[in-house]
């Protein structure tokens, strides 16, 4: 199946505790969500539904927590010593304070994490996505659904590359023909 150009206006609702919809977010006509299917961009069962629409047609559908972003994990919270925030010897409350999405590192992998709170000696970090949960409804329109050309997928894949591929040797992206040194 060819990768597709998807183009939609969307409002984001989520159930509050009165059993009501509100809206979380939203993508407007005049700033559409965009995205190339088939690239893991968007939540699998989000693709699915809305490559089923014509351009123009109205769509609502719920995405259940767990096909979304999972079930909320108390063990995914965690507290860190304040000390592994220090910038030049002072704790960085610039970045680090409650409400903040911080990077965070296992020397693996960097993931983001969100400030929950900060005592004397500790930082305490939720690493459930914001939307852990959460069970999903979108209600909008598409806008555009067309294949998606070479260019517009490797502009995707390999942003720095602005559209070569990574084939160019060329601009910014130091790539010399091969893709995997196109972070440089």
């Amino acid at each position: 199946m060819a990768n597709k150009l998807i183009s939609l206006s969307y409002d984001l609702l989520l159930k509050g505790e009165d059993g009501k919809l509100y809206k979380y977010e939203s993508a407007t006509r005049e700033k559409p969500f965009r995205f190339i299917s088939g690239i893991g961009y968007a939540l699998d069962l989000f693709e699915s539904n809305v490559l089923k629409l014509e351009p123009g047609q109205d769509f609502e559908f719920c995405i259940p927590a767990e096909k979304a972003y999972g079930q909320y994990e108390k063990e995914n919270v965690i507290e860190l010593d304040k000390g592994i925030f220090l910038v030049d010897g002072k704790f960085d409350d610039v970045h680090v304070k409650p409400g903040a999405i911080i990077p965070l590192s296992d020397g693996n992998q960097t993931f983001n994490a969100t400030v929950t709170g900060i005592s004397d000696s500790k930082v305490t970090c939720d690493l459930n996505h914001p939307l852990a949960g959460e069970d999903l409804t979108f209600r909008g329109t598409l806008l555009e659904s067309r294949d998606a050309t070479q260019q517009e997928i490797d502009e995707v894949l390999h942003p720095k590359c602005h559209g070569c591929g990574g084939h160019c040797g060329q601009g910014d992206c130091n790539c010399q023909g091969d893709c995997s040194d196109c972070s440089k």
